[in-house]
C-alpha cells in the first residue's frame, strides 16, 4: 500500500527517523505489560513496539493510517483500534493497567493530557511527543516562568521527566517548532488528600493572575487559620503541590 500523507487538519508530523523511534520506545519502564499507542500514523514507533513483549493496543482517528497499518504490519488485526482517543471509553480497551505512548499532534496534546489525569487510575505512565515549548511546562519546577497550572496539575498525580530534544528536520513535514520526549509516571501514592475538583479550581483561579499575590488571587475563598499567613504574601508560580494541597485542605464552605 501507498505511505499515508500527513494530513494538516490532524496535526500529524510523522517522525521519520527510526533511531529516535527505537530511543522513544525503549523510554517504557521495563516493567511494563499493556501498552496503547496514540496516532501511530504510518508505525514507526509501531514496528519496535511489536518487537517487544506488550500486550500493545493502537489508536488511530485516520482511516488511511488504520488501513495502512493492517496492511504493512501481520498480526495486526486485533491490534488496531479505530477511533477518537479524546472520546473513547479508556476502561473498555484494557481490563487493567497501561501505559500510553505516542508522537502526540500538537493541536490536541494538552487535551490527551487532561483525559489522561481523567483516567489516572488505569495510566501508570505516558511516554510521548510534545511540543518543547508544552514539554517544557510539563516539567517546569516552582519559581520558574515556565511553571503554571498544567505543571501543578499533572505533577500532582505523576513524576515528570524531560528526556530529549527533537529537532524539526526529524519529521514529516517539519513542525515551525522543536520537539520533546518526555515520560510521566504517575506517583505510588497518587491520590491527593483533598477534594481533586477544589484543587484544580484553586491552581486556575491562582494562576489566572499569576502577578498578583495569593492573597489578592483567591481573594473569592475563605480559609481557615491554619494556613500559614506568609504563604498569601507568594504568588502562585512560588508554590509547590504540597502547598496547594494544604490551601485545598483548609477551604471554609458556607
Amino acid at each position: 500500500m501507498k505511505k499515508v500523507f500527513p494530513k494538516k487538519w490532524l496535526g500529524q508530523h510523522f517522525l521519520n527517523d527510526d533511531q529516535i523511534a527505537l530511543e522513544i520506545t525503549n523510554y517504557l519502564l521495563p516493567s511494563i505489560g499493556n501498552v496503547l499507542e496514540i496516532g501511530p500514523g504510518m508505525g514507526v514507533l509501531t514496528k519496535h513496539l511489536l518487537e517487544k513483549d506488550y500486550s500493545l493496543k493502537l489508536i488511530e482517528i485516520d482511516k488511511e493510517s488504520v488501513e495502512y497499518l493492517k496492511t504493512q504490519f501481520e498480526n495486526i488485526q486485533d491490534c488496531v483500534i479505530e477511533g477518537d482517543f479524546l472520546k473513547y471509553d479508556l476502561f473498555s480497551i484494557f481490563n487493567n493497567s497501561f501505559s500510553i505512548i505516542g508522537n502526540f499532534p500538537y493541536n490536541i496534546s494538552s487535551q490527551i493530557l487532561f483525559k489522561s489525569l481523567e483516567n489516572k487510575e488505569l495510566i501508570t505512565e505516558i511516554v510521548g511527543m510534545f511540543q518543547k515549548e508544552v514539554a517544557e511546562r510539563i516539567c517546569s519546577q516552582k519559581g520558574n516562568r515556565t511553571y503554571g497550572i498544567l505543571s501543578l496539575l499533572i505533577q500532582a498525580f505523576y513524576n515528570v521527566e524531560y528526556l530529549q530534544t527533537v529537532n524539526p528536520e526529524f519529521f514529516t513535514p517539519p513542525p515551525k517548532v522543536k520537539s520533546a520526549v518526555i515520560r510521566l509516571t504517575r506517583k505510588e501514592n497518587y491520590k491527593l488528600d483533598c477534594d481533586e475538583a477544589d484543587y484544580f479550581r484553586i491552581v486556575k483561579k491562582a494562576f489566572n493572575q499569576r502577578r498578583k499575590k495569593l492573597r489578592n488571587a483567591l481573594n473569592e475563598f475563605r480559609f481557615t487559620q491554619d494556613v500559614p499567613l506568609e504563604l498569601f504574601q507568594k504568588r502562585a508560580e512560588q508554590l509547590g503541590v504540597e502547598d496547594f494541597v494544604l490551601l485545598t485542605q483548609n477551604i471554609i464552605k458556607t
